[in-house]
């Protein structure tokens, strides 16, 4: 029995082909064969950053999943052992949050209310709750991953390897505890690192303002020798866009090379005198103003230990917070004189803007914290964790951004406000709560990363980044500009810090397995089944081997980032178990996420890499832009412009998804997203791909066309050996792509290929396809466009793995039940260089260049491309040109349907640039009567064509034309009764239409007509 392909129609549902292959992949384990049929091959690894799973999956989430899926399937097909394992990110902000919106608290105190075992217990609960809708989404697209064996990060096995990592660090004294300004979220109230801070930051209106702060009398004194005067107040000018920090003053900073103005200004009848920079005077006041001296910031600084220079009274006494002292290491002291504060000098403070004298509250701030540290200034907390201001009943209990106002107004009442206004700028948000970060001086616990900048960044340069631009810039500035990591939270819901402290005696002893702290003498509190979580593991104690006190767990968690940048040795429970599986996966060759990573997990891999093993723990990295809606806002639940990947899954399916994403921009560009784009896309390629396949299965049935026939055909028709070596160009092209971590390039190329095989290499050839008898050029034609379609889905299984596969299942395993099962299991293309005929190429782009020059000459003069000219003129610039011309000369005689092509070299003129030298094509637009009678025959062919898809005849069907009209029309049939006959598949052309035919009139070159068809018999 002859082997037939399916019956493919031109109408297809991609959502349906979708569900069929996904059947067939799990029925046939195709993604588990995939890996387990290459063991022993050169392994190719993925890292697979871990998502969330308290929330749905989102269309940014299909993106990166799409692209670290298309890397994997090609490495396989190339011949690489590709196993893919999943992991689940479940500690941190994000699950705390989550569950403190769904039980209404608003505070850590609701939690501690609640209590932190039934509070975790929720966490837990909670973090695989959408885990069904990732799986979806997941296996929707089509992506390969190890769903059954995932990593998860609350998992006692992967805590223990997080502590292990600690331990390690903590023994290369990489790890400490230090005071240090740490930007606090008032909400969460906990620190964040850094690279989160990095993901915050909005354009938001703050206050702006010019504060007075009064010169002691005795200071005043010393300024009259560079023009002061007693009789008047005299102030410092300086300017804040913080308000609620200024209760937290202890100093003021002044440039010690820079000029500073005391000069006289007049404010609602009053008189007093102002000090700042001499450059920013014109800035700053808006009175009138004299200038009464002039003095060096180091003048205006004095010699404080002689009691000589510029003290200040500070705007506020925060009564019940104790001073502390930087020269007291931070404990409690008392002002060494009396109220008043003194200048310093400071290398930040900037004459750019402002009034050149910078308000110091070390609580906040790194420089404000430096300098008092540099100084020995006093130290004023008059702000709590909660955010909420302290130590005044002015505006005790207010949160900070609600004190500005009070504390400008009470500024105002008593005269110490000398300007208000509210500036534009951009400020540090939390990124999981949007709450307005305080840069607050605090206890936090860092990993030395500072330590390792230069292995940290030479690391860097053994990693291959897609855009490249990404290494040296956004990734190597993070590096240059490196901080310490503050990786401790005060927080519930998370990997513990294993760092226990003695009570007594104040010994840390930092725990780096299970069995190390089992084997603590006088162990307590640890119970089974073991869980390694608060408050669980706050209850274990033991005797200090300093002083024989207990040693309790200290508070804090640990960075959810710091979870997913252990994963390279977490995953595998490195190194109480699977150390030759770590070894074989270490480092990755490949990960890939959007671009906010740089500063996120691709960082906390990269790092804790460094310091660990001082290598890089990936090879080659993809960092993707973000997804924009269509009209280039960023995606966000709360502008209620997030797209559902499902309802673009299930109206267009996955392919077309993959496909908008991959192609429709580079990597790192953004994109922007709409159901229309994608349906685009889905036009412009996919349907244009399924119409030469649906054209090719049908004409292969009804011929009863077998490729095995032609396995060894050589390609001879000028159609068939430029499309096999833009094929085998296009084979190398994308080979080149890939290898280069360009999916976008690769997409392209294919997209090309596809619409020149359709538009000029399908269309070219239809006649060869149409003809009755097989013969060699028929099947040349067929073994052409087979070899192309089916080298399509093994180029395509990558990018589109379900188009690829159906076309695939069609094409190859009804006649070669020997290939693998699925095109996922099959080889990659290999280009083959011989068959590629250059001068053919550019032949051929030259005959479609000309010929759309052609056709849009025949737009302008109103003459359809049916209608036949007499001949075509073209000019070109070189001799090269007019060579090729007339080597496709029969092309352009067909595709501008002209009797003759002329040709003349005429070169470009001097004033010509590069864009405007090319081809001029004109036509003959006089058309004699033959030439009109051979347009109208062909407009007849037109119509019937049309006719025999309206009356639902089949391809193959034979008919009958039936006609009446003019003696014109009369004419033209008769005259060109074989060519009608042949284009139309009629064995008759009778005059007269009977009554069962099905009729259409028409009107064709100002002539009525009627036509009939009538089905005769199928063909063969």
């Amino acid at each position: 029995m002859h082997n037939m392909f399916e019956p493919v129609s031109s109408k297809v549902s991609f959502p349906e082909v979708d569900r069929r292959i996904l059947d067939f992949w799990q029925e046939k384990r195709i993604f588990e064969r995939s890996v387990e049929e290459r063991k022993g091959a050169p392994l190719f690894v993925l890292y697979e950053g871990p998502p969330t799973a308290n929330a749905s999956p989102g269309v940014h989430h299909a993106l990166s999943r799409v692209f670290k899926d298309v890397i994997p399937r090609y490495k396989t097909m190339k011949g690489y052992c590709c196993p893919r394992k999943a992991g689940w990110d479940t500690h941190g902000l994000p699950v705390e949050l989550e569950i403190e919106r769904e039980l209404g608290f608003s505070s850590k105190a609701d939690i501690e209310a609640y209590g932190v075992a039934n509070f975790n217990a929720k966490c837990r609960e909670s973090v695989f709750r959408y885990v069904r809708e990732w799986d979806e989404l997941t296996e929707r697209i089509g992506f390969w991953l190890d769903m059954e064996h995932p990593y998860v990060t609350l998992e006692n096995s992967y805590i223990e390897s997080c502590w292990w990592v600690i331990k390690q660090l903590w023994e290369k004294g990489l790890i400490y505890q230090g005071y240090k300004v740490t930007p606090h979220c008032p909400r969460c109230g906990t620190s964040l690192s850094s690279h989160e801070v990095a993901l915050g930051y909005e354009e938001t209106d703050d206050p702006s303002v010019w504060v007075k702060f009064r010169v002691a009398n005795r200071a005043v004194k010393y300024l009259e020798s560079f023009g002061a005067r007693s009789d008047l107040p005299t102030y410092l000018l300086a300017w804040t866009t913080t308000p609620w920090t200024l209760p937290g003053n202890t100093a003021l900073a002044v440039a010690p090379k820079a000029d500073y103005a005391i000069v006289e200004v007049e404010i609602d009848n009053r008189k007093e005198r102002l000090i700042l920079a001499e450059a920013l005077l014109e800035s700053s006041l808006v009175h009138p103003y004299k200038v009464l001296g002039t003095c060096k910031g180091i003048e205006l600084m004095g010699q404080q230990l002689h009691q000589e220079g510029v003290e200040y009274e500070p705007l506020y006494r925060v009564h019940d917070e104790p001073y502390k002292s930087f020269e007291l290491n931070l404990q409690a002291g008392k002002p060494r004189r009396g109220e008043n504060f003194w200048l310093i000098a400071g290398d930040f403070v900037s004459l750019g803007e402002g009034t050149g004298i910078v308000h110091i509250a070390p609580a906040f701030g790194d420089v404000d914290f430096e300098a008092g540290v540099r100084n020995r200034l006093y130290f004023v907390q008059p702000v709590d964790e909660q955010g909420n201001m302290k130590g005044n009943p002015l505006f005790e209990g207010r949160f900070v951004k609600d004190a500005d106002h009070v504390i400008i107004g009470d500024l105002e009442v008593r005269r110490l406000l000398y300007r208000s206004e509210t500036i534009r700028h951009t400020y540090p948000f939390c990124w999981r709560c949007a709450t307005p970060l305080l840069y607050y001086a605090k206890p936090s616990w860092y990993i030395k990363t500072t330590a390792k900048k230069e292995s940290l960044i030479s690391g860097n340069e053994e990693i291959n980044w897609y855009p490249e631009h990404i290494k040296r810039g956004r990734f190597g500035d993070w590096l240059e500009n490196n901080v310490d990591w503050a990786f401790s939270r005060e927080r519930y819901w998370g990997t513990p810090l294993p760092v226990w402290r003695c009570q007594d005696c104040g010994r840390d002893d930092c725990i780096g397995s299970i069995e190390e702290l089992k084997a603590k003498p006088g162990l307590s509190g640890l119970e089974e089944p073991l869980n390694l979580h608060r408050p669980f593991v706050d209850e274990v104690s033991f005797e200090c081997p300093e002083c024989g006190g207990r040693m309790h767990r200290l508070p804090d968690v640990l960075d959810a980032w710091f979870d997913s940048g252990a994963m390279p040795v977490a995953q595998w429970h490195y190194p109480f178990e699977n150390e030759e599986k770590f070894r074989e996966s270490f480092p990755a060759d490949y990960i890939c996420e959007a671009v906010d990573q740089t500063r996120g997990w691709f960082y906390t891999l990269h790092a804790l890499s460094t310091l660990l093993f001082d290598r890089p723990c990936f090879r080659n990295v993809i960092c993707l832009g973000h997804i924009l809606d269509a009209q280039g806002e960023k995606m966000s639940k709360s502008k209620g412009n997030v797209v559902d990947p499902l309802t673009i899954l299930n109206s267009h399916g996955a392919d077309a998804l993959r496909w908008y994403l991959i192609t429709s921009s580079p990597v790192g560009n953004v994109r922007r997203f709409s159901v229309e784009l994608v349906g685009e896309g889905l036009k412009r390629f996919l349907l244009t791909l399924w119409n030469v396949y649906s054209f090719f299965v049908t004409y292969a049935n009804i011929d009863k066309y077998d490729p095995r026939t032609t396995s060894n055909i050589s390609y001879k028709a000028e159609l068939d050996c430029w499309i096999i070596s833009e094929l085998n160009q296009l084979i190398e092209n994308v080979t080149k792509a890939l290898d280069s971590y360009n999916p976008t390039d690769a997409g392209r190329g294919i997209q090309e290929f596809v619409e020149d095989l359709s538009n000029w290499y399908v269309r070219r050839s239809r006649r060869r396809f149409w003809k009755s008898e097989s013969d060699a050029d028929k099947l040349s034609a067929y073994a052409t466009l087979y070899h192309c379609l089916l080298t399509l889905s093994k180029l395509l299984a990558p990018l589109t793995p379900f188009v690829a596969e159906e076309i695939y299942q069609n094409l190859v395993r009804p006649f070669y039940p020997n290939e693998p099962e699925s095109v996922h299991l099959a080889q990659f293309p290999a280009a083959d260089l011989s068959q590629v005929d250059e001068q053919l190429i550019d032949d051929t782009h030259l005959a479609m260049k000309i010929s759309s020059l052609g056709r849009a000459a025949r737009s302008k003069a109103g003459i359809k491309v049916r209608q036949p000219l007499a001949k075509v003129s073209i000019d070109v610039r070189s001799e090269g040109e007019s060579q090729g011309i007339e080597r496709v000369k029969s092309q352009l005689v067909e595709e501008l349907n002209v009797k003759d092509v002329e040709v003349t070299v005429r070169p470009p003129p001097a004033e010509a640039t590069a864009g405007t030298v090319g081809p001029v094509v004109n036509i003959d637009t006089v058309i004699t009567p033959e030439l009109a009678d051979e347009g109208t025959a062909r407009e007849i062919v037109h119509r019937l064509q049309t006719m025999r898809k309206n009356a639902g005849f089949d391809i193959a069907d034979y008919i009958v034309t039936y006609y009446q009209g003019s003696e014109a029309i009369k004419r033209v049939i008769s005259g060109f009764a074989p060519y009608i006959k042949q284009e139309t598949l009629s064995r008759e052309l009778s005059e007269g239409i009977p009554t069962d035919a099905y009729q259409e009139s028409h009107k064709t070159a100002g002539e009525e007509m009627v036509f009939g068809v009538k089905r005769t018999a199928r063909a063969g």
